[in-house]
């Protein structure tokens, strides 16, 4: 339930996905391997779409549960807010689907503070899903 889509990208998708990354200089993903796998990857991507949340951004972090190694969440964390250091961004916003007590544990070890939960705000296969609203104060 985790990304909240209902089909399977195709290659095309990610290649088009991966190239809004390429157009930004306050955007960036980043993935990391372990014995040329993927295990996880991490992004950060516009807030909303509206001039005035330019300096807003949403934080993701997937870890792979098959190939997971401890702590690969939270290295490619660390790289991402190094980079987003580095830009004009104010606050960072997360995510996270309920339950998932891992990730929550995560973001507050990131600083970032539990906003609100808004309730059965997703469907998906064939239930309803909560999540739980991340913000970190940046600079």
């Amino acid at each position: 339930i985790i990304t909240f889509d209902v089909a399977e990208w195709t290659d095309d998708d990610r290649r088009n996905w991966l190239d809004q990354f390429a157009k930004t200089e306050s955007q960036y993903v980043l993935v990391a391997e372990h014995k040329n796998k993927i295990i996880g990857f991490a992004y950060n991507s516009p807030f909303r779409r509206r001039a005035a949340y330019i300096r807003a951004t949403e934080t993701t972090v997937y870890t792979c549960a098959k190939n997971h190694i401890p702590g690969a969440g939270g290295k490619l964390y660390t790289e991402l807010f190094r980079h987003i250091q580095t830009t004009t961004l104010h606050r960072a916003y997360a995510i996270i689907a309920l339950p998932n007590d891992r990730s929550m544990a995560l973001h507050k070890k990131f600083g970032f503070n539990l906003i609100g939960i808004l309730n059965q705000v997703g469907y998906k296969f064939g239930r309803y899903i909560d999540v739980a609203w991340y913000e970190k104060h940046i600079g």
